[in-house]
């Protein structure tokens, strides 16, 4: 989860314009979303690091919800349904997570 973030959360710092097209489907226009970029970035670097040090069950919650958005996202402005289904790690690892670190399942963690 870390490294998902850390590694998206840097190419969104340095301006990945390939990822453009993903905000302007959400209505931002061109110089908006590479305006957004940086931002998107530091949050996602952000929450790696917090996953990292100190897991906060809004902030694990929050990433798999952001993932499922940018995975979904894709099929959404066009790209193929393979674009989600590959990055269904991506999504799921953080949710299971989640489950976990909320006893969601009822288990005793030993």
């Amino acid at each position: 989860i870390f490294l998902t973030f850390f590694g998206h959360g840097y190419i969104a710092l340095t301006g990945n314009t390939a990822w453009v097209p993903y905000l302007e489907v959400l209505g931002f226009s061109e110089k908006q979303a590479i305006a957004i970029l940086p931002i998107i970035g530091t949050v996602d670097i952000l929450v790696a690091l917090t996953i990292l040090i100190r897991p906060f069950k809004w902030v694990v919650l929050w990433a798999a919800i952001w993932a499922f958005s940018t995975a979904l996202i894709r099929p959404i402005s066009g790209a193929s349904i393979l674009a989600f289904i590959e990055r269904g790690a991506n999504w799921m690892l953080p949710l299971i997570f989640y489950l976990i670190i909320t006893n969601a399942f009822n288990t005793k963690i030993k």
